[in-house]
């Protein structure tokens, strides 16, 4: 990937970073440390790699995107707000009542949402479903679903695993979101999913690792499974709980809190910074 194409997607990134603290800071709730920790790769699927029109969301051809880890919401919103199937204005109304930005995507009210998503465990059995009725139908699109790291706890994650190798289903994309933290403490302490790559590898998924917040590394992460054929392909990227904000990486605290104003001040100051930074 060229330097200025990676250097483009920096300044996209950051731009959904604020979009995050915007709209949770506004909303006095949500999650932005597995937010921010996953603004990269929205930002990289959204603006670089997904067959998507803001103008036809629902067109039959477009690839499809499945949050699994669905309290990420807020990164997702700013990501397709970024790409521009709604004004990035509408961050600010974030769990608010009457708008259609709720803690957790809904598909019938959001532009570009594929799935509503929440309950842990559902949104990869989801995208299972909506990969083998691309092959029922030899369809050409792609399946991503993105998954916490936190959320391989649930059973539910396995039967889908097990489900989408049976099917070879090479036309799904499952990303893990590995910053080592959910809601409870360090994933290892809580219900430990390690080694992440032998259990995938033992459900007959071709597996992939790279640094998630590396553009260049995801790219050929992403081409990597473009050519990987009769079996599906999962990348474990190994992230950073609250990436781009100073005072809230790796803190576990800020899995589900929203900044007050000081907070908020500090965290778009650092932000703004690296858009300087970046020329942008």
């Amino acid at each position: 990937m060229d330097e200025k194409l990676v250097r483009q997607l920096e300044i996209a990134a950051t731009k959904v970073r604020i979009g995050i603290i915007e709209g949770v800071h506004s909303a006095k709730a949500g999650h932005p440390g597995g937010s921010l920790s996953s603004a990269d790769l929205l930002t990289y699927l959204y603006m670089h790699r997904l067959n998507v029109d803001p103008s036809d969301p629902k067109m039959e051809s477009r690839d499809r995107m499945v949050l699994s880890k669905g309290h990420s919401a807020p990164a997702l919103y700013a990501a397709l707000a970024l790409r521009g199937f709604f004004p990035m204005e509408e961050m600010k109304t974030l769990r608010k009542i009457d708008s259609r930005m709720q803690g957790h995507p809904d598909s019938l009210k959001v532009p570009g949402v594929d799935a509503s998503t929440g309950s842990l465990g559902q949104g990869i059995s989801v995208a299972c479903g909506m990969a083998l009725s691309g092959k029922i139908s030899c369809e050409s699109y792609k399946v991503y679903a993105i998954l916490g790291d936190g959320e391989l706890d649930e059973g539910m994650v396995w039967e889908a695993a097990m489900f989408a190798s049976h099917y070879k289903l090479d036309n799904l994309v499952a990303v893990v979101d590995n910053n080592d933290m959910q809601i409870d403490g360090r994933i290892g302490d809580v219900m430990s999913p390690y080694p992440i790559t032998d259990k995938f590898e033992a459900f007959g998924w071709h597996v992939i690792t790279i640094n998630g917040h590396d553009f260049s590394e995801m790219e050929k992460a992403f081409d990597e499974a473009e050519r990987t054929v009769l079996k599906p392909t999962v990348i474990i990227m190994r992230t950073t709980k609250g990436k781009g904000v100073s005072y809230m990486e790796n803190v576990l605290d800020w899995h589900g809190k929203a900044p007050n104003d000081e907070e908020y001040e500090i965290a778009m100051n650092d932000l703004n910074k690296r858009l300087a930074e970046l020329g942008a």
